[in-house]
């Protein structure tokens, strides 16, 4: 191992919307190189919904044996009302407060972006930190079809997408037709997760338990869609980028024309081998 200094990292997330952010989550806590500052629960659009993430935080914590460890920082119990108007929260606050220490702070951000958009509302100095945010979230751009629709992070909180992408903010975005490319089968997990103690059992558990609840036919797969946003801080070279200006969103979700003169980065292919592979090394040291 290094002695180089961590790169430090917060992580947005709302944990409890469907199975991929707890194995995102989990990659980040067992991966040396990250200093993790922080584990940020936010809204997933419901009521309840920033509770029900702030529990699954605190659940993964405890299987990691991490609980006192880490940091946790409740973010927004809501969306954004507009453009203009923050959702005070202590995730708001924590981005703050870490984007002022030195050396490059990421905030992976696996939800909505209504936490980053609220630090930013309060603190518009933010933005010319040096602090970079890695949204896994909007639509595929150009003439690529959507797997489904509206992208369910970005419809969560349009307004606060419209926020972080107008702010000047650097931002690393790993679009829709991206993330669901990270795909597992049931029997890999059954033989590379499950096995690893009782934090992989229940990644697999609770992974199996919400496709066959919520999933309309049978499938024996999941994207570990949330995941990109770990490996990209650890591995910037495993992806191809593009440098597009920075887009706005309608209210339905679509794209719309850029207005901004800023660019934004957007993930356009990820080193899924990478990924996947580092996670299933790092995972057998978990309890």
């Amino acid at each position: 191992m290094t002695d180089r200094a961590r790169t430090r990292l917060l992580v947005s997330t709302d944990a409890k919307n469907e199975a991929d952010d707890q194995f995102a989550i989990v990659h980040a806590l067992l991966s040396p190189t990250l200093d993790v500052r922080g584990i940020l629960p936010t809204h997933f659009g419901t009521v309840g919904s920033l509770e029900a993430s702030r529990q699954e935080v605190d659940l993964l914590l405890d299987l990691l044996d991490m609980q006192g460890e880490v940091a946790v920082a409740n973010g927004a119990h809501q969306r954004l009302a507009d453009e203009k108007q923050a959702v005070e929260s202590a995730a708001a606050h924590k981005i703050i407060e870490e984007s002022h220490h030195a050396g490059t702070l990421y905030v992976a951000a696996l939800g909505p972006l209504t936490d980053v958009a609220s630090a930013l509302l309060l603190d518009p100095t933010l933005a010319s930190r040096d602090v970079v945010v890695v949204w896994i979230g909007g639509p595929p751009y150009d003439d690529v079809e959507a797997v489904y629709w509206p992208e369910y992070n970005l419809s969560n909180d349009v307004a606060a997408a419209n926020v972080v992408f107008s702010s000047g903010i650097s931002v690393w975005q790993v679009p829709m037709d991206v993330y669901t490319l990270v795909g597992v089968g049931y029997e890999e997990l059954e033989e590379r997760v499950r096995p690893r103690g009782r934090t992989g059992n229940y990644l697999v558990q609770q992974l199996l338990e919400w496709n066959n609840k919520n999933m309309s036919r049978a499938v024996d797969f999941r994207s570990l869609g949330d995941s990109p946003a770990i490996s990209l801080v650890l591995n910037p070279f495993g992806a191809v980028w593009r440098r597009r200006l920075a887009p706005r969103f309608a209210a339905d979700g679509s794209v719309v024309e850029a207005v901004a003169k800023h660019t934004i980065r957007v993930c356009v292919r990820v080193d899924s081998r990478y990924l996947l592979e580092d996670f299933f090394a790092k995972l057998k040291r978990a309890p």
